[in-house]
Order: structure tokens, then C-alpha cells, then sequence
């Protein structure tokens, strides 16, 4: 009888072995290498996050607390300015969002090119998203002032009449909104030019070679490969507009009357109030709010992402 026998080659000294095929390779860091984020994690995301459920089904102060259940969620839910500032929430971060991603695109584009003072260019971009955000509200409320801001009073003179740009219901919103653009579209820039930056050239030089003009590679080339890009300003961008609060705070805390007022702005005005049970679940519903909205958004970019 033959025996056979079946050898393999020898791996090379200091060689690690490869993992076998399905498993997952294990990490060269031992398991409590991850603590100190984790316990940070716990105790200032966990903690503050499981604690803010609780509160929210009690009537609280700051030395006693008393379990109601959900009376705090029925009573916010009849809150007369809560269908305003859902309203306002969701187009104030959908204005926002898409604002950013159309001017970071075109900014990114253009800073990325072949430009004259392209470096200085860029730090005038990105120099609002380094500013306090209640300056810049402050800063805009006086410049946007309908009797005797600079804005109005800049349009007066080449004979136009300037608008209530705060005081007028129709558009309080939407003027803070374009500041908040001034103030972000900076971060959404560096964004873009980052993923512009990585594409291969050898895509440009192909599509050229083909004959496509500027704005096909633009369409065919740029845009499908700055999508992580795209969707990374998306996402950034939208968590930012639903939960704002300090620019709308500084510019009209929330009028006039109700018109600019956001989900944060109610819950703000509720603790103010003394209403610390209720503004709780306010910030519970916010939390919900933005992750019934950004989550499903998230996965579904990121899927079509895959498929390209």
C-alpha cells in the first residue's frame, strides 16, 4: 500500500499566517486597547442618552422627579406651535442641505482648478465655518436690520427697496437659512475639493481623448466619482438643518410670532417656561425625528453608492 502524502510550501519567516477564508482577520490590538473610547462613549453618549428617555416620562425638577408615563409626549404633541416648528425644521434643513451641496460643488470645482489666488480663495471660503455661530447671527441680525442695515440700506441706493428680511413671516425663515449657508457652505467646500482631488487623472485624460468638452467630464466623469463626497455633505448638512438652533435663536428667536420657529427653538422656549419634563421629550422626539429621517436616507445613498 502507497501512502501519499501532500505538502505545502513553507511560509516565509516573520510571515503572519492568513486567516482562513470566511473569518474575519483579528485585530492586531488587544481587546483592551478599546476601553478608554468605550468607557468615554458610555458616559458622555449612553449615560446622558438613556437618562434623557427616562426623564422624558417624568415631571422633573432639579431635586425630585415624578413617573407620568407618556403625558409628557401627549401634551408636546398638542403644543400649538409644534406643527409649525416640524414644518419649519424640515424645510429649514432641506434648503440648507441642498444649498450646501449645490455651492460646495461648484466652489469645490472652481478652488481645485487652475486659478489665480487659489489659496487665499480658499481660506475666504472656509473662513466663516471658524466663526461663532451667535456672532454671525448677531453680525447678520444688525446687517439685516429693515431700517438702517447696511444690506437695505446698499439696495436704497441703487433704488431698490429692501425687504423685512426678519420681520416679514414670508421671510425670516428663509434669511436665516441663506446665513447658515454662508456660514457652512465653507466645510461642505473642503469636502468636495477633498474628493475631487482623489480622482484619478487618467479619467480626465480618457474622457478628453474621447472628445468630451468640460461640461461632459464634469457629468460622466466628476460628478459619479465625488459621490462619497456628495453624500457625505448630504448627511452632515441635513443632521445640521434639523437640529439647528443657535443661528435661529440669535437672528429671531423664533418670530415673528411663531413663523422661524424649529422643533429646538419650542423645546428651548419649554425649559424656559420651567417645562423641564416636556422640553425633555421634545429633545427625545428631535433625536427620533433625525434618525427616522437620516438613517434610511443614509442607507439608501450609500446602497446606490455600491451599485455604481
Amino acid at each position: 500500500m502507497t501512502l501519499t502524502t501532500t505538502t505545502s510550501a513553507a511560509a516565509p519567516p516573520g510571515a503572519a499566517a492568513a486567516p482562513p477564508a470566511g473569518r474575519r482577520p483579528r485585530s492586531p490590538y488587544p481587546t483592551w486597547f478599546y476601553l478608554p473610547a468605550a468607557i468615554l462613549y458610555t458616559i458622555f453618549f449612553l449615560v446622558p442618552t438613556f437618562a434623557s428617555f427616562y426623564f422624558s416620562l417624568t415631571r422633573w425638577s432639579l431635586f425630585e422627579f415624578e413617573f407620568i408615563g407618556l403625558e409628557n409626549f401627549v401634551q408636546f404633541f398638542r403644543e400649538p406651535a409644534l406643527v409649525t416648528g416640524l414644518t419649519n425644521t424640515i424645510i429649514y434643513g432641506v434648503v440648507t442641505s441642498g444649498l450646501k451641496v449645490v455651492l460646495g460643488l461648484l466652489f469645490g470645482v472652481l478652488l481645485t482648478s487652475q486659478i489665480i489666488a487659489r489659496g487665499f480663495l480658499r481660506s475666504v471660503v472656509f473662513f466663516p465655518v471658524l466663526v461663532s455661530t451667535i456672532g454671525v447671527g448677531i453680525t447678520f441680525q444688525v446687517l439685516m436690520d429693515p431700517f438702517g442695515g447696511p444690506i437695505n440700506e446698499a439696495l436704497a441706493a441703487i433704488g431698490i427697496p429692501g425687504p423685512g428680511w426678519l420681520t416679514d413671516p414670508s421671510l425670516a425663515l428663509l434669511s436665516v437659512a441663506l446665513v447658515d449657508v454662508w456660514k457652512g457652505v465653507g466645510l461642505a467646500t473642503v469636502i468636495y475639493m477633498a474628493g475631487i482631488v482623489s480622482i484619478p487623472q487618467e479619467y480626465f485624460e480618457a474622457a478628453r481623448v474621447d472628445g468630451a468638452g468640460p461640461l461632459h467630464q464634469f457629468r460622466h466623469v466628476l460628478l459619479p466619482l465625488a459621490r462619497p463626497a456628495t453624500v457625505t455633505v448630504i448627511i452632515l448638512s441635513l443632521i445640521g438643518g434639523l437640529r439647528s438652533f443657535d443661528l435661529i435663536w440669535a437672528m429671531t428667536r423664533g418670530g415673528p410670532g411663531f413663523t422661524s420657529d424649529v422643533i429646538a427653538s419650542v423645546i428651548y422656549k419649554q425649559y424656559q417656561a420651567g417645562f423641564y419634563g416636556l422640553s425633555t421629550a421634545g429633545n427625545v422626539l428631535l433625536f427620533v425625528l433625525v434618525t427616522a429621517i437620516v438613517l434610511p436616507l443614509s442607507r439608501f445613498l450609500n446602497r446606490k453608492e455600491v451599485e455604481l
